[in-house]
């Protein structure tokens, strides 16, 4: 009996001090397992939103707009929306802005109607949610402008601050973007307005020199997701940066002192046992520490970022929180144990062990639980009621657990596929394949097994664009497909909201609609639905609805889906609430991908048309060049294409592989003599040398016939003196027909020719000496801009007048502050010294046709205006070579075209490209009242010429007749009778 009593007492001894120590090593490896995962959360989080931080600096300096100059009070700037949307999708974002490298600065504030901020600025009215702030001007007088927004983006006020001498060029964050590579972190700082902590991220932008972007988090969102971590009941999670001071704390770590901790407050300021503990702590797993007040566990990690920032993450908590829920169930045990000794040995022996294989099996089950183990074999029953509800309630525990674990893993997969879906929808650029996306997506997410795209057109129907049913194996509509030819659901009927469609309701009401039944609902006329289910022997059962609504925007359309299935299952079950949610995040997305691709797209359709208005214009402005701006850019085109075609020789490398490069080179030759629009339309037209607005050869006849009348008159007052009449008369017809000749000549200077001699530049010079009376004071009547050019005093009337006269007043000088002069355009083509000289002598002696030096570098101007205005457009960056497509196509391979006399090396077979279109059309065009309508052998011929001149690429200019360019653009745009055969071999080569 002793033996077996004193193995039964050693046993039961044994037994009870094994579970005693088995549940403390439990509460201790279980405690230390959840400071892992606790430590883990809030890495992933900082992670999370430091990386967010960092990749929406990224997303900013990427952006074309980012270099357009900041003006004004800052709301037209093109990067305002993108920041107010920024603001207002992250709550934890404080502030967006932009500094440029003249020291322009804007800024985007989420105020949120938070007075601090609003006490902070002191110019914000209430119910301010955003401020947009802006600052400008030169170094030494720099203002200031606040704009101040509420919730939906409405203007609620402004104010002017002034002069400032804030500059963004002299911050940090700019400094440091500057100089780094890629997103730049700061060390955490107090936001002055908000007196809380926070971070700043910030990027040099790559398409504008020197300017930067910076994006501000608030770190309350750190604070606030500390506090939410349940340690335990006295436990709780610091945040530290690299210096030790606090930047997120859980209360329960404030417990014994009544101090709050300030903004960024020293970790070792805070007297509370805890943190002393935990400030006297390495960095490493969880570590456990004896004190007066009991042990503490306590575990100090660190978050690192790439930039060498790091965030301290320390967890403490008192360990007995761990153990308190056990010791009760010790205390029994240990009781238990007692009241065994005192009992039947053989029973008290059944007991014990009894006892130890249900602790053992908890333990065991713990321990997978731990390592999300859910497998091993039911809850053991057990005598001891504690043990058994014990066991029972850990069961439960584990399915529960299990259960939330593979929702967790399912909807982490579901979010991960919306986030990838939203990035593919937000950079595709096909609206077919961008609606096929989008069907395929919610069909993914929600196991359906069918589902329905609709697009709401002008007409106000939804119109079928993609229909799906895999078990029909019904696909119609898509990416590169039409849209199915199904009769469209109407959104109104007699004037009346269309409410017994599910569909048109879902968009009227602007709601999801979630049937788990359509034969068993009476909301909506199904009988359509049902009587294809009775063709076909399909059974459309449930049905979910999403309007597709772009934030800011009308709805656009929306997506159904039909007969959802569980996952690996075929059954047909209802639309779960949960996955309703991914669904209508999707649809979102979905929307606002479809509605800014058509915005782009009208932009574009808007742009084109605006080109094509302009180049029309222009043709019409004189009927010299009509329908030049309209037919270029097709004989460019056709070029083009066929030069993307070649395989071989100097034009092998040369293609256009995106839209955007075919639309590109497209505007640059629509766009190609814009500047004719500053050409005055009398210097284009000019027929006379002495022409201007008018043919001023009227004002020399009329001094003629003042100078015969002056003969007239003299040759009577011969007469009433004495001469003899017949003397008189023979001298007054003598002097007549000299005025006559003389006349003729100036008449005929006035017409223009190849050449003008120089012998007759002498007798023009002679005529002009001679004089006249002019009684009239010639200042009257005129403009005062005209008037200004007026040399010194009025001559005392009556005086004396040249016939022909150079004057002061008939020169224009040219400006001086010209862009023409401005070195950053590299214009090299000689400029007249003045604008315009309207001498008459000066014109009349031109030696070649009817046009000055002047008013042939007008012409010739259009070309350098075509350049200085398209410069002023801000293209973005895909158009950018539109200025350069644009404006060399009078350029040639030698380097003696104009107006910047550019070499082979600069000219690219894009602008090329366009200088053949231009001369061959010039050539060709028939709508020239100055000009006969030539053959197309005489213009290959001319063309032929600027090729062996080395005005044209000879590669090009081969192309241009080997490929066929030449005829189908002359069965295009010429004449019939202007149509005949080209021996293209005695040119190609």
């Amino acid at each position: 009996m002793l033996i077996i009593a004193f193995v039964v007492v050693c046993l039961t001894v044994t037994t009870a001090g094994s579970i005693y120590f088995a549940s403390t090593n439990a509460a201790r490896e279980g405690a230390r397992r959840l400071f892992g995962e606790i430590t883990a959360k809030v890495a992933d989080r900082v992670e999370g939103q430091i990386g967010d931080l960092l990749d929406l600096a990224g997303l900013g300096a990427a952006l074309p707009a980012i270099g357009t100059p900041i003006a004004g009070d800052g709301t037209d700037h093109p990067l305002v929306p993108f920041m107010l949307r920024l603001l207002e999708q992250n709550s934890s974002l404080y502030a967006a802005y932009v500094g440029q490298m003249d020291g322009a600065f804007l800024q985007v504030i989420a105020a949120r109607d938070d007075r601090r901020i609003r006490d902070a600025i002191g110019m914000a009215p209430a119910g301010t949610h955003f401020i947009i702030r802006t600052i400008g001007g030169s170094a030494d007088q720099r203002r200031e402008s606040w704009v101040f927004l509420d919730s939906a983006f409405s203007r609620l006020g402004a104010a002017d601050k002034g002069e400032v001498s804030y500059d963004p060029r002299l911050r940090p964050w700019y400094k440091a973007a500057l100089v780094g590579q890629g997103s730049v972190l700061s060390e955490p700082y107090v936001f002055n307005s908000l007196q809380a902590p926070g971070l700043t991220a910030s990027r040099r932008a790559a398409s504008a020199e020197g300017t930067v972007f910076g994006v501000d988090i608030a770190l309350k969102g750190l604070s606030d997701f500390a506090a939410q971590q349940n340690v335990s009941p006295r436990g709780g999670v610091v945040l530290l940066d690299q210096k030790r001071r606090i930047l997120a704390i859980s209360p329960q770590l404030l417990s014994g002192t009544d101090k709050e901790p300030g903004p960024l407050a020293e970790l070792s300021s805070m007297e509370t046992p805890l943190l002393r503990i935990l400030g006297a702590s390495r960095t490493g797993e969880a570590d456990l520490a004896s004190t007066a007040e009991g042990e503490v566990l306590t575990q100090m990690t660190e978050w690192r970022h790439a930039s060498g920032q790091s965030i301290g993450i320390g967890l403490a908590a008192p360990f007995a929180d761990f153990t308190g829920p056990i010791a009760d169930m010790q205390s029994r045990i240990l009781k238990a144990a007692g009241l065994v000794l005192l009992l039947v040995v053989p029973l008290s022996t059944l007991f014990a062990r009894r006892v130890a294989r249900s602790v053992r099996h908890l333990v065991a089950e713990a321990s997978r639980v731990r390592e999300f183990d859910f497998t091993g074999s039911a809850p053991r029953a057990s005598l001891i009621s504690e043990f058994h509800d014990l066991s029972e309630a850990f069961g439960l525990m584990k399915q529960t657990i299990q259960g939330r674990t593979n929702d967790l893993a399912a909807a982490q997969k579901r979010l991960e596929r919306v986030v990838d879906l939203g990035i593919a929808m937000s950079s595709e650029r096909d609206h077919g394949v961008l609606m096929e996306m989008i069907l395929m997506g919610a069909k993914e997410l929600t196991n359906a097994d069918g589902g329905t795209l609709y697009i709401r057109d002008d007409d106000n129907n939804l119109r079928f664009q993609i229909i799906r049913n895999d078990t029909l194996n019904i696909r119609m509509g898509g990416a590169h497909e039409d849209p199915p030819s199904l009769p469209p659901v109407p959104m109104y009927k007699d004037g009346q909201e269309n409410h017994n469609n599910v569909v048109s309701h879902a968009v009227h009401a602007q709601t999801t609609v979630n049937i788990p039944d359509a034969y068993d609902d009476t909301s909506f006329d199904f009988s359509g639905t049902k009587a294809f289910d009775e063709r076909t022997g399909y059974k459309s059962i449930s049905f979910m609805t999403v309007p597709l609504k772009p934030r800011g925007g009308d709805i656009i359309g929306a997506v159904q889906l039909i007969n959802s299935r569980p996952p690996g299952g075929t059954e047909i079950v209802p639309f779960s609430p949960e996955i309703q949610r991914f669904v209508e995040a999707l649809a979102a997305q979905a929307a606002t991908a479809l509605y800014n691709r058509d915005l782009l797209d009208q932009q574009e359709r808007l742009m084109d048309a605006m080109i094509q208005i302009l180049a029309g214009a222009i043709d019409a402005k004189s009927p010299y060049t009509g329908g030049h701006c309209e037919r270029v850019p097709e004989l460019s085109l056709m070029l083009a294409e066929e030069a993307c075609k070649v395989t071989e020789g100097s034009l092998a490398e040369f293609a256009f592989t995106t839209p955007d490069e075919w639309r590109e080179f497209k505007i640059g030759a629509w766009l190609h003599d814009c500047g004719k629009v500053t050409t005055p339309e009398y210097v284009v037209d000019k027929a006379t040398k002495l022409e201007t607005i008018h043919n001023r050869i009227h004002e020399v006849r009329t001094r003629f016939e003042v100078l015969l009348r002056d003969e007239r008159i003299r040759m009577l007052e011969a007469v009433a003196a004495g001469t003899p009449a017949p003397e008189a008369e023979a001298a007054f017809e003598a002097a007549k027909a000299v005025l006559a000749d003389d006349f003729a000549f100036i008449a005929e200077c006035n017409l223009g020719g190849e050449f003008m001699a120089p012998d007759k530049v002498e007798r023009l010079k002679a005529i002009a000496t001679r004089t006249w009376m002019r009684h009239f004071d010639d200042r009257l009547g005129l403009a005062h801009e005209e008037l200004r050019r007026c040399e010194g005093e009025p001559q005392p009337l009556p005086t004396v007048e040249t016939l022909l006269a150079d004057k002061p007043q008939h020169v224009i000088p040219r400006p001086t502050d010209s862009a023409l002069f401005d070195p950053a355009y590299g214009f090299k083509t000689k400029i007249p010294e003045n604008l315009y000289n309207f001498g008459e002598v000066y014109n009349l002696s031109v030696g070649r046709g009817t046009l000055s030096e002047e008013e042939r570098f007008k012409i010739n101007e259009h070309i350098i205006q075509t350049i200085i205005m398209l410069k002023q457009m801000p293209f973005p960056k895909h158009l950018s070579r539109v200025v350069e497509y644009a404006g060399a196509h009078h350029e040639t391979l030698v380097g003696t075209g104009y107006p910047r006399k550019l070499a082979a090396e600069d000219l690219s077979i894009p602008a090329r490209i366009t200088a053949i279109a231009d001369i061959f059309e010039a050539l060709t065009a028939s709508d020239r009242p100055y000009k006969k309508p030539k053959t197309l052998s005489e213009c290959v011929k001319i063309l032929s010429f600027f090729k062996k001149d080395k005005h044209v690429d000879p590669d090009l200019f081969d192309l241009f007749l080997t490929s066929g360019v030449y005829r189908r653009y002359a069965e295009r745009f010429l004449k019939p009778e202007q149509i005949d055969e080209v021996d293209i071999s005695a040119y190609v080569g």
